[in-house]
């Protein structure tokens, strides 16, 4: 029975560190791209198109709204236009009054900064990254020795049962 309890936890050690080591890379990933957006090159950028945009995906889901955004702006004399607010794109929501207040802010003709990306000038955001994520990778990363953790005391017991 006991080398039952050990493989047990052995493979519940291993299922808690892939989980952590997964969430950590994650984080890590976020972390690491938005610290890159630092080093983009901010332009003036002018506000072509903002209002909510709405789909219906099925009959039986309701409505969906997102903010629609075009914006153009030029890099090294050439001209070039975005619809990413973010990195991550305009996000789909119920909440149409989220998308209202969003195209609020930016509104059609308005001069805004642009971070555009010197390697490829055709990559353009409003708003960049957070770098939030690395600021809480302990937390991942504590699952993941937790689990490494909980493999090594399984391993240990393993050993022992077949000592004894």
């Amino acid at each position: 029975m006991r080398v039952t309890g050990a493989i047990y936890l052995m493979l519940l050690g291993l299922l808690v560190a892939a989980s952590g080591g997964v969430f950590t890379w994650l984080m890590w990933r976020s972390f690491d791209r938005a610290s890159a957006q630092r080093d983009w090159v901010p332009v003036p950028a002018r506000i072509l198109r903002s209002e909510v945009d709405s789909r219906k995906i099925g009959t039986n889901v309701q409505m969906e709204f997102s903010h629609g955004l075009l914006f153009g702006y030029e890099m090294d004399e050439i001209p070039y236009s975005s619809t990413r607010l973010t990195l991550r794109g305009a996000l789909w929501s119920k909440n149409e009054e989220r998308a209202a207040a969003e195209a609020e802010r930016y509104p059609v003709g308005s001069e805004q900064t642009a971070w555009v990306d010197p390697d490829d000038p055709q990559n353009a955001v409003l708003k960049m990254d957070s770098k939030a994520p690395g600021y809480s990778l302990w937390f991942p990363i504590l699952i993941l020795v937790g689990g490494l953790g909980v493999m090594c005391g399984g391993v240990r017991n393993l050993l022992k049962a077949r000592e004894g």
